[in-house]
């Protein structure tokens, strides 16, 4: 994957630090919890509602916001071609790694997470602002230059024997035994890894070392040798478990409409 040399895809707390103020430097917080912004935020950064990278409306309102939603979204957010993007977040990774993907989608390759996202930020002890920030709006055209880096469910029913499906939801969703959909189950032939396994408790929601990670995917039959599309209940926690696949070198697409579609049709294959 391309990325502009002023930061690594997965960026350290210490290595942001280090280039705070840089003109190409973009900065967005997509917290959960809007307050976590205003208890303190890196330096610089604006905030992003997490809803404005869903369509918010249709059949399939966590599906990919249209072309017009994202050139209004990213030119109030001042992106530019020259941009490097980074993201983080209050809970590990799953909205910055939806904010990610979907610059992914547009064929912006300039991005970076902050590992651990404003929990190892703030155990670094790194400055912190409290006052929000205002972007310089730009013109930003977007277009989906990658498509490919989503998978529709037309596509998912066509290729189920071919791909290999990573379900990120909680076990019992997975299971069957909870959600919020007329029914409730898997995708058939799915591999379940909760997207909470990714995370390490330890080191302030960092994503576990690649060697861990690699180890825990392969056990579970997530390999470097198929493709692999990943989903949750709304792409959101798969945003993370996506940027951890594009970390370690995976062939590894999403799902946008995840279980709120799949779940919520009479015309889809169910486990």
């Amino acid at each position: 994957m391309s990325n502009s040399p002023l930061l690594p895809l997965i960026a350290e707390p210490s290595r942001l630090n280090d280039v705070l103020g840089h003109s190409d430097l973009l900065i967005i917080d997509v917290p959960l919890k809007q307050e976590s912004y205003s208890e303190g935020h890196v330096p610089g950064a604006i905030y992003l509602d997490h809803t404005r990278l869903l369509r918010g409306s249709g059949a399939v309102p966590n599906d990919v916001p249209s072309e017009q939603q994202l050139s209004a979204l990213f030119s109030s957010l001042g992106l530019t071609p020259n941009t490097h993007v980074v993201a983080y977040d209050d809970e590990g990774g799953g909205w910055a790694g939806r904010l990610l993907w979907t610059l992914e989608l547009l064929g912006h390759r300039h991005y970076s997470y902050l590992n651990g996202g404003i929990h190892a930020w703030r155990a670094e002890k790194h400055p912190i602002e409290t006052t929000p920030n205002r972007a310089t709006p730009s013109d930003y055209r977007a277009s989906i230059e990658h498509p490919e880096v989503a998978v529709d469910r037309e596509t998912l029913l066509q290729r189920l024997d071919d791909v290999v499906v990573w379900d990120a939801r909680s076990a019992d969703e997975y299971n069957g035994l909870k959600g919020n959909n007329q029914r409730l189950g898997h995708i058939p032939g799915a591999i379940h890894l909760d997207w909470e396994e990714l995370k390490d408790q330890q080191q302030h929601l960092r994503l576990k070392q690649n060697a861990e990670l690699l180890t825990l995917l392969e056990e579970r039959g997530l390999t470097s040798e198929g493709e692999i599309v990943t989903h949750c209940q709304s792409h959101h926690r798969s945003g993370l478990t996506w940027l951890a696949g594009r970390a370690l070198g995976l062939n590894i697409h999403a799902y946008p409409g995840s279980w709120k579609e799949w779940g919520n049709r009479d015309d889809t294959p169910i486990e």
